[in-house]
């Protein structure tokens, strides 16, 4: 795994074992909430990963790209499917998420070179 998406991952697993050992209702909700609202439904969830890129790039999450990226590959999605998410998501943000758009393609990258 390329150190890049491993740091991430190891990183994200950590700290949530850490916040959700407080045993906070309201956060053990709100992770709850996140995890159902990307599953299969009305949406497929290649679709929602999509959704969520291109929120978390307009809203400038780094993590949140980074979370989504990952999900949205291992629902199988292109690298010319990302490429067009993004290109909505650099439309509807402006030229303030470009940074955030080239991290985007790194990891991404990192994420297929993994393989």
């Amino acid at each position: 795994m390329s150190d890049i998406v491993k740091e991430f991952n190891d990183y994200r697993a950590k700290m949530n074992d850490k916040i959700l050992a407080d045993n906070n209702k309201v956060i053990k909700r709100i992770f709850n909430l996140d995890t159902n609202a990307f599953k299969e439904g009305v949406l497929d969830k290649k679709t929602k990963e999509l959704l969520g890129l291109v929120a978390s790039t307009v809203l400038r999450c780094d993590d949140c790209v980074k979370y989504h990226l990952e999900s949205s590959y291992n629902e199988g999605v292109t690298r010319e499917e990302v490429g067009e998410a993004l290109s909505i998501a650099t439309l509807v943000g402006g030229t303030i998420v470009i940074p955030h758009l080239r991290r985007a393609h790194e990891y991404w990258e990192a994420i297929e070179n993994q393989g």
